[in-house]
């Protein structure tokens, strides 16, 4: 197996894949070695259409896993092993138009007000503000934040790209205390042990805490900061295009859903069926 994923991982460096899609597929891989209990490259395509199977009907596996074993499966077979089989093109995620979960501004200050570690509470405070990815945010470096532009520069969004979002005054402030009391470097949000930036787990496992802690029954996640921050800039008259540019976003389709989401569109939609329906 250590030579096969020496083999992979180089197939992916060549396609210029991100470390953090490389490492997905190489677990969905070993997540099927470990269910046979043998080698990938002594499996057969029934094998891989019955361990599909598995994922979708016993262990009720949501579609976006489902997918990412079967690219990083797909992948294995295909440009490892050099074995296209027809199997892959008759595995599809059934697929769900599922609305996000949306915080009010009063329960973003609720939330970020009871994390009390300085680092934690930081990183949130800046995930919202900013409208970044989990894996983005954590990954901010000091000199990620220009001062005299008001602008953050957040690097290696998905797909690879990079993009600049405004940086508020009142968001600034808080980076400058921060500073003088944990003196972070080169990560904006380091480890205990400075070796590196904070952990996705622990920041996730933060914020699940103050959620229940705060009484709010909404399932909100860490990624529910990023889809309040657009709601509440479309809310306040700011262009889905522009809106767009700063989620990073390449389609302007997934910016979209954010309109079915706004409170002002509710109250407008609520405010015309009311007048409608009082004519009956």
């Amino acid at each position: 197996m250590t030579e096969l994923r020496r083999r992979m991982a180089e197939e992916m460096q060549l396609r210029g894949l991100s470390p953090q899609t490389q490492q997905s597929y190489i677990d969905a891989v070993r997540g099927l070695a470990k269910y046979y209990h043998r080698p990938p490259d002594q499996l057969g395509e029934e094998e891989i259409r019955n361990f599909f199977l598995h994922l979708i009907n016993e262990r009720g596996a949501a579609r976006s896993t489902v997918t990412i074993y079967l690219c990083g499966i797909k992948f294995f077979y295909e440009k490892t092993l050099g074995r296209e089989w027809p199997v892959f093109s008759l595995i599809r995620p059934q697929k769900r138009k599922k609305l996000p979960v949306v915080l009010s501004l009063p329960e973003v200050r609720r939330l970020l007000y009871l994390v009390k570690n300085p680092v934690a509470a930081m990183a949130l405070r800046m995930i919202y503000c900013c409208g970044q990815r989990l894996s983005e945010g954590i990954h901010l470096q000091v000199s990620d934040i220009d001062s005299q532009r008001m602008l953050v520069h957040v690097r290696n969004g998905k797909g690879g790209t990079d993009r600049y979002v405004p940086l508020p005054e009142k968001t600034l402030e808080c980076p400058r205390a921060y500073w003088a009391v944990c003196r972070p470097k080169p990560w904006l949000f380091p480890m205990r042990n400075g070796t590196g930036p904070i952990s996705d787990t622990s920041l996730q496992k933060t914020f699940k805490a103050v959620v229940r802690q705060s009484g709010i029954e909404k399932n909100a996640s860490i990624h529910t900061l990023r889809h309040s921050y657009a709601t509440h800039l479309l809310e306040n008259g700011i262009d889905l295009r522009i809106i767009q540019e700063l989620l990073g976003h390449k389609s302007p389709q997934t910016t979209s859903i954010y309109t079915h989401l706004t409170q002002k569109t509710i109250d407008r939609l609520q405010a015309t069926v009311n007048y409608l329906m009082n004519k009956l």
